[in-house]
């Protein structure tokens, strides 16, 4: 029976998923804009646009390379983690395409899905893999895929009450999905703390050998390809677009200099590890979500990458510890240095900068950033607090969220040791231990 409990999960939810396309899911008619219904927020139709199209191929490629590569980061458990980790895109993509056509592309009893759905769908799923990173290592497959069940729903709960009805301006995704993936992660990594097992797992998983520096390599360099197609995907307007583009890119090249400036000084190796490297590309690409398409100026992108870049490798030196011996968190993969200390940081200098948006500074990019201050709607003021506001929403769904997904992974009829079961060249192997 525990050896078809995946095979049978599978089923059941692919099932599910053919089954909710087939009654509700159709083709977005954005071949058509005079037959795009009202109802539907027809400025969409800019964003379904042939031109959105290769953003959603670099966006796919981002989650499924970069992301899912950073899950393959321990040399014993790495093979078993990439597959799984295609496996939760493949059905977390699905799963999000779903959820989020209830809130956003619902008209007339149907959901209307184009190349924007999937764009947002990858998001969603870039959210789950970075919680996945938080339990590698601690968790089996089948509880993998409750996992991307729920946080794909809540996440999209949280996408919906921060962008649609607050209005906050978060294109490059710094809380919807660094923020609340590294939390919601380390929550449920919380949830599942066991003392003594998570004592040997976490010995065996130290060792890391060549294959996970190959990880790595392989991940950065995607990650410089094509993060700031990630970080601009849903900006409407490609004006508005190249702030994100460039700023992410000047944003990401500080914080790499800033893994060569702290690892000598931290460890003993004179220069930094390729993983030690990736991490740091990420942090600079977390901090840029939400500021990305304001106006940082290129030497305040470097600034704020350069600074990311060094509270993220102190992070991993001094903070790491504390979570793991203090708050009996075990977080495998370092997401919160990685992207949750990011996203905050990115959250507080889109406020910081909100505040500081003016009609003279923005020109006509103040309508696209922030469109209700400029038709006149909300004052700078009430923004900065909106966009303020939206942290600890993101923070609260985000632990309620981890809490309530780590309670149901923990039931007896779930648990299953992964430890054992991956082995150097396999996918998984079951093996009895104890109750399982």
């Amino acid at each position: 029976a525990s050896r078809l409990r995946l095979s049978g999960l599978c089923f059941l939810l692919q099932i599910l998923n053919i089954l909710l396309f087939a009654v509700f899911v159709r083709y977005s008619p954005e071949g058509s804009p005079g037959q795009c219904p009202p109802q539907l927020n027809c400025s969409q139709r800019n964003q379904d646009s042939g031109s959105q199209q290769p953003r959603f191929q670099d966006v796919h490629i981002q989650v499924l390379l970069s992301f899912g590569l950073l899950v393959a980061f321990l040399s014993r458990y790495g093979p078993g983690n990439a597959a799984v980790s295609i496996l939760v895109i493949a059905f977390a993509i699905q799963w999000a395409v779903l959820i989020q056509g209830f809130f956003n592309f619902f008209f007339n009893g149907k959901i209307y899905v184009g190349a924007q759905s999937m764009v947002n769908a990858d998001f969603c799923t870039a959210a789950v893999l970075i919680s996945t990173g938080a339990v590698l290592g601690r968790v089996n497959p089948v509880q993998m895929l409750l996992l991307a069940l729920l946080e794909a729903t809540l996440c999209t709960l949280n996408e919906y009450i921060l962008l649609s009805l607050m209005g906050v301006s978060d294109s490059g995704r710094s809380l919807t999905v660094h923020t609340f993936g590294a939390y919601f992660g380390l929550m449920v990594s919380r949830v599942l703390y066991q003392p003594h097992k998570d004592k040997r797992k976490r010995e065996e998983q130290q060792d890391m050998g060549h294959q996970t520096d190959v990880f790595a390599v392989v991940g950065t360099i995607y990650l410089w390809i094509f993060c700031p197609s990630f970080t601009s995907a849903s900006t409407v307007y490609d004006n508005a677009r190249n702030w994100a583009v460039l700023n992410t890119y000047f944003s990401l090249m500080a914080s790499t200099v800033a893994a060569f400036i702290l690892s000598p000084v931290l460890y003993k190796e004179s220069t930094p590890r390729m993983v030690q490297i990736q991490d740091a590309t990420l942090a600079g690409i977390a901090v840029m979500g939400m500021a990305g398409e304001m106006l940082v100026t290129p030497f305040g992108a470097l600034i704020t990458g350069l600074l990311v870049g060094l509270i993220s490798q102190l992070g991993f030196r001094f903070f790491t510890p504390v979570l793991h011996s203090r708050l009996k968190i075990q977080d495998t993969c370092g997401v919160h240095n990685i992207h949750g200390l990011p996203g905050i940081l990115g959250a507080l200098l889109g406020t910081l900068l909100t505040l500081l948006a003016t009609a003279d500074t923005y020109g006509d990019r103040l309508e696209l950033v922030f469109p209700l201050v400029a038709q006149g709607t909300r004052t700078v003021t009430d923004q900065a607090f909106i966009q303020l506001g939206a942290l600890p929403i993101t923070l609260l769904l985000a632990t309620l969220g981890g809490c309530l997904t780590g309670a149901v992974l923990k039931t007896k009829v779930l648990r299953c040791s992964p430890d054992a079961q991956y082995l150097e060249n396999t996918v998984f192997w079951e093996v009895k231990l104890g109750n399982c």
